[in-house]
């Protein structure tokens, strides 16, 4: 009897532990983590340099010596042409659903909701927090100014919104594409991955 394939996507708020939370899900039940990556294999696909896709976003300088290296959040497509941002996505999507098809997996971001969305085997999940708790993560944990994490919260949560709305048609926190939506200031970064593993297992019988 074979194992159960299955796809976990990811869809969070900016400062809401999202990625970590999915990370250690990834980690807890032994599959493969996709989030970032999706990026640089959809450059590698469509030959495109660094400075289309990666350092048009993660190198975006703040200051004159520091830069922020959650700066490239803030547009989530990079900085091209709207033919260019197309074809980006359209390697993303071959991408996930690739992924998907290999083996189980925990895909963060990237519209992966909309993308598996005819995916039986799929459990699409959201993950948010209260502006308080993002702003006090942004400030504690990831060591950013007041300032500047109330900017980013914004910009981000504004360019996430876009980006969805652009190619998925809904936004991210649409409950009628979501299997589980979750603040994850609840039980915190681990809390919130063992319920959302312990939800996955039973939801496959694992």
């Amino acid at each position: 009897m074979s194992k159960q394939k299955y796809v976990i996507t990811i869809t969070r708020q900016f400062g809401s532990m999202g990625r970590p939370i999915a990370k250690l899900m990834a980690e807890k039940l032994g599959i493969e983590y996709y989030d970032r990556d999706l990026v640089d294999k959809a450059a590698q696909k469509l030959n495109l340099p660094a400075s289309t896709i990666d350092m048009e976003e993660e190198r975006a300088r703040v200051s004159n010596t520091k830069i922020n290296p959650f700066i490239y959040m803030e547009t989530p497509m990079g900085r091209g042409t709207t033919s260019t941002q197309e074809k980006i996505f359209e390697a993303q999507k071959n991408l996930i659903e690739l992924f998907a098809e290999m083996d189980s997996c925990v895909i963060v971001g990237r519209c992966s909701d909309f993308v598996l969305s005819d995916m039986r085997s799929a459990v699409h999940i959201y993950i948010y927090a209260s502006y308080e708790a993002r702003l006090k993560h942004c400030i504690e944990d990831l060591k950013m100014e007041e300032d500047e994490a109330r900017r980013m919260i914004k910009n981000v949560d504004e360019a996430r919104e876009a980006y969805h709305e652009l190619f998925a048609g809904y936004k991210p926190d649409d409950k009628r594409s979501k299997d589980i939506m979750i603040d994850s200031s609840f039980l915190g970064v681990e809390g919130t991955a063992d319920f959302l593993v312990e939800a996955v297992r039973k939801k496959f019988k694992l």
